[in-house]
């Protein structure tokens, strides 16, 4: 009896080391499992990671390429802009003739313009100098009549026109010039004889002999006068 129980007891002792063993072998493969896990899991990731990584340097080399095809766009455009086209360079050449030729039309205008005013000022100032003789006769003739005569229909008539004459000559831009009382002007005035007068200054007009007449600002007829000496 001792002896079985004996052995029963190392034989329990046994198969408890045993399952010991067996769970600890198994501890120790689930624990290599679970590192092997873990191994995998961290290679797992770091792939990942890497993958991460490479996709943002792919990115970020997308960009700096989009960003340099950007700039050589905006190379090619400035280039492209500064490389005229034909046809804008015949627009443009075209547009220059235009203003040029508007530009000399518009001076031969006002050239034109200016020649016709000048030549209608000399033809009316040539009609004003054959006028103004016939105005100096209606001025004799008038002054010539004796005062018991001026009341005659006649003479009053001749009156009436010559009035009317002067009157449409003074609308027209002819003006006798001023001379008696003035100081002599060699612009104005003809000189054709000196007079000795104690009530004017000397170089003074005395008397006006003939009248002129301006047309504008122009002389039609210089004035005829005597300057006091």
């Amino acid at each position: 009896m001792p002896e079985n129980i004996k052995k029963e007891t190392i034989d329990n002792e046994t198969a408890e080391n045993k399952a010991e063993e067996i769970e600890i072998e198994g501890a120790d493969e689930e624990s290599t499992q679970a590192a092997e896990e873990a191994k995998d899991t961290d290679v797992n990731e770091t792939e990942s990671d890497d993958d991460a990584l490479a996709d943002a340097d792919a990115k970020a080399d997308d960009k700096s390429d989009d960003k340099s095809d950007e700039k050589s766009d905006e190379k090619k455009g400035l280039f492209k802009k500064k490389k005229k086209d034909k046809k804008d360079e015949q627009i443009e050449e075209l547009n220059d003739r235009l203003k040029r030729q508007m530009a000399e039309f518009e001076n031969f205008r006002k050239r034109s313009e200016k020649e016709k005013s000048q030549m209608f000022d000399m033809g009316a100032k040539t009609i004003v100098e054959k006028i103004l003789p016939v105005i100096d006769n209606f001025e004799r003739g008038l002054a010539a009549v004796p005062d018991d005569k001026k009341d005659d229909p006649f003479i009053t008539g001749m009156d009436k026109v010559y009035k009317q004459m002067l009157t449409e000559l003074d609308a027209a831009g002819v003006k006798p010039i001023e001379c008696v009382g003035q100081e002599f002007d060699p612009d104005f005035h003809n000189a054709v004889m000196q007079v000795e007068n104690d009530e004017l200054e000397s170089g003074t007009v005395a008397q006006e002999l003939q009248k002129g007449y301006m047309y504008k600002d122009s002389v039609v007829r210089h004035s005829m006068v005597s300057v006091v000496q």
